[in-house]
């Protein structure tokens, strides 16, 4: 037997690429704010960890989002609700953890080394 969500998700699924998408700008306006004020503000010492407390608000909705679009995706695909919920919040939490975990390491560095370290095009 199959199984056929009786009325899927789609405004589910509308309201998690929404929320996603809406803290990503709010994430890239806020980063460019910080960079900003990095440069601005060269004899000070960075310190990446109030820059990441900026950033946690935003984050939080992406993750928020990401959740919320994964799970309902996977429920209209036909993953029964259970399945889909046990799938798409482990695997959209831990990806978010780990892209938190590297911006943390990449502000760090840049704190560290400056933002010339970043520049991957003198490499080639």
């Amino acid at each position: 037997m199959y199984y056929y969500p009786l009325q899927p998700p789609y405004i589910l699924l509308l309201v998690g690429f929404l929320t996603a998408f809406t803290s990503g700008l709010a994430l890239s306006g806020t980063l460019q704010v910080i960079v900003q004020k990095w440069s601005s503000v060269n004899k000070e010492p960075i310190k990446s960890s109030s820059s990441l407390k900026q950033l946690l608000v935003p984050f939080i909705g992406i993750t928020i989002g990401v959740c919320l679009f994964m799970s309902s995706g996977l429920e209209i695909f036909g993953f029964p609700f259970p399945l889909a919920l046990g799938v798409g919040l482990p695997l959209s939490l831990l990806t978010c953890l780990f892209v938190w975990l590297q911006l943390g390491s990449l502000l760090e560095f840049v704190s560290s080394r400056g933002m010339q370290s970043l520049d991957l095009d003198s490499y080639s």
